[in-house]
């Protein structure tokens, strides 16, 4: 187990932690939350051994294989599919091990080699880095594509590939879904839920959170506090802790004002001195304890639009695109005020597009963009982040918007985003993610809009920041138009669906559990319709053959495959059925008072459950795997 005790640690003369304690136990997934800045990252550092503790111990078992997720990835010339397995440390060794050892011509070395290779799954690494890929939305072509031709963002979930390819006993995850869309968001928590180690996860997305984590850790004024449950369970559990602490000082309060009435009316009487002694005595050992309380919350409001044109924007067969290229066609969308809209659909499918040309970035192709006199548009998307003058300070870039605001108007202001004091006068180009994304977002609200863009607003924004923009929104009065792989905050903020798809933009009547249902469905269609083009183009080509022998082949062909495609809905069923055992194995494992004594047979009965499910899975998924290679064999025989 991980055992923290009484740590301290200073990075750039702050104290990030002080006399902090905390355990987590082997299986244990962990969510780590707190403020930006307050130590998250540093903690991860610490964790991995390149920081060393200011104060206390922290122990981990030894011998434990550490996995994280790089944060920079070099154009490398390597393919996807050779970057991400070589993030598996044990089999790049063994590989490289057995290369030496055919040079060598060292036929011992290679027998033993061969066999540890087959002991730990090493020819299977490929369909491995394969399907973590494929699950993080990288296509078959863009396995063999190098490093170099991925964007910042897709290096990134190759970065993750990478990391949850290898063989770890503690994996730690630091912002995992910012470069995801909500397809792979879904795939990675199932794969999460089945990580048998140790997992600690960094995460602003509470949805994600939730499904994910069995334990919650809190930074607070350089403090841990452990909670068992999910965010949501640790949510209600602090708000118990402060309100039983608020009435704790509030009775200290009454108890402190009744013994300091008493020695202000009798201290000088002779006759009461005794007992006025008394009660000084007792007001000196009454320790003042303030109540836990929140840190200064976070609240800002939309002001108030100037006006509010109906309709606000008009499109009609519009479409967009970049030169000869088309990303989107036959747009009809028109927006009102109150209009409250979510956009779904595939990384690259055109959201972001869609944004620009609402934004007046882009120019249509074709068709028409009508907008309305009084349009005030509020746009914030990434890249504007970059667009911020890194010499300039928060007070500049708003003075730039509005030269003859009072300096203490600007200040109570920028304040409400969390500039404070000196802050407001600092370059802006040492800032942090976040702390751009709240100077962007307050200069967007202090434009008056009366139409919102926010595409992806809540990368680098922290929980409490991300509650208070979406009161903010609830509240406003004009439209809004949202990109977000925030599900909780799409809950919360979105009345309608679109969806971007098939360079159509249309209206979509369901959840986002619909959404993803239809993603699957999608997917599947496509993956059968592929099939079933390049057989009917073979067939063609092969054996002439007429549409009445096309249809009887087809319903043969089916009939022979039905018993294949049985097995693996069968093992498909055992999978999902061991893996939520095991599910509800790990929750019990959870409790930490399981590992007392006196509870033995019952941690070793659980242990034992945990490892014959264990065995069921994996024989489910071998299972899986064989049919599902025999289906494909079939499928390219016929």
């Amino acid at each position: 187990m991980i055992q923290a005790d009484a740590i301290g640690l200073i990075r750039g003369g702050k104290q990030l932690l002080n006399d902090s304690s905390f355990t987590i136990f082997p299986g244990h997934k962990v969510g780590l939350v707190g403020a930006n800045g307050s130590g998250k990252s540093s903690l991860f550092a610490l964790l991995r051994g390149e920081l060393k503790e200011d104060a206390g111990t922290l122990s981990m078992p030894a011998g434990w294989k550490i996995a994280s997720v790089a944060q920079e990835t070099p154009a490398l010339s390597t393919s996807a599919l050779d970057f991400v397995i070589s993030g598996d440390k044990e089999y790049m060794n063994l590989h490289n091990a057995l290369q030496q050892a055919e040079q060598s011509n060292d036929g011992d070395a290679i027998a033993r080699i061969h066999g540890q290779l087959d002991a730990i799954g090493g020819y299977q690494i490929e369909p491995r880095a394969a399907s973590l890929l494929s699950g993080l939305g990288f296509t078959q072509a863009q396995l063999s594509q190098p490093v170099s031709a991925f964007s910042g963002g897709w290096r990134m979930r190759l970065n993750l590939a990478q990391a949850l390819i290898a063989r770890s006993d503690l994996l730690l995850l630091d912002e995992p879904t910012n470069h995801l869309d909500l397809d792979a968001i879904y795939w990675l928590e199932s794969w999460l839920l089945r990580f048998e180690g140790t997992l600690i996860l960094i995460s602003h997305d509470r949805d994600f959170l939730d499904a994910v984590i069995t334990h919650t850790i809190h930074i607070e004024r350089q403090q841990t506090f452990a909670y068992k449950g999910n965010y949501t369970s640790f949510q209600r559990q602090r708000t118990e802790k402060m309100s039983q602490q608020r009435q704790e000082f509030e009775k200290q309060q009454a108890q402190r004002a009744h013994l300091q009435s008493f020695v202000d009316r009798f201290k000088a009487q002779a006759t009461k001195a005794k007992q006025a002694q008394s009660r000084i005595k007792a007001l000196e050992k009454l320790t003042a304890t303030a109540p836990l309380e929140d840190s200064t919350p976070f609240s800002f409001s939309f002001f108030a639009p100037s006006k509010l044109p109906n309709p606000l924007i008009e499109m009609e067969k519009l479409r967009a695109g970049y030169a000869d290229t088309t990303i989107l066609e036959n747009i009809h969308l028109n927006l009102v005020p109150g209009s409250r809209i979510g956009l779904l659909g595939h990384n690259g499918a055109g959201k972001s597009t869609l944004m620009k040309l609402l934004a007046g970035e882009l120019e249509p192709l074709g068709g028409q963009r009508k907008v309305s006199a009084g349009l005030q548009i509020g746009y914030f998307a990434q890249h504007q982040l970059e667009t911020l003058h890194a010499e300039e300070s928060p007070m500049a870039h708003i003075l730039r918007l509005d030269p003859k605001a009072s300096e203490q108007g600007l200040r109570d202001y920028l304040g409400r985003f969390g500039f404070h004091g000196d802050d407001v006068y600092a370059s802006t180009g040492p800032f942090s993610g976040g702390e751009k994304a709240r100077l962007v977002l307050a200069l967007v609200v202090y434009q008056r809009p009366n139409l919102l863009l926010l595409d992806e607003p809540t990368n680098h924004l922290d929980l409490d920041i991300r509650e208070a923009l979406m009161r903010a929104l609830q509240e406003f009065s004009g439209a809004m138009v949202i990109v977000s792989h925030d599900r909780h905050f799409l809950r919360a903020t979105v009345d309608d669906f679109y969806l971007v798809a098939n360079q159509q933009v249309q209206a979509f009547d369901g959840t986002l559990e619909d959404y993803q249902a239809w993603v699957e469905n999608e997917r599947a269609e496509a993956k059968v319709a592929a099939r079933a083009d390049a057989k009917q183009h073979s067939t063609f080509a092969d054996n002439q053959l007429n549409k009445k022998e096309q249809r009887q082949a087809a319903a043969d062909r089916r009939k022979q495959l039905k018993p294949l495609l049985d097995k693996i809905k069968h093992s498909e069923k055992r999978m999902h059925q061991f893996a939520d055992k095991l599910t509800q194995v790990h929750e019990l494992l959870s409790d930490t008072g399981l590992y007392e004594d006196a509870r033995k047979s019952e941690l070793t009965d659980l242990l034992k459950q945990q490892n014959e499910f264990q065995q069921q899975l994996d024989e489910a998924e071998a299972n899986w795997l064989e049919y599902s290679e025999q289906l494909e064999q079939l499928e390219q025989d016929a």
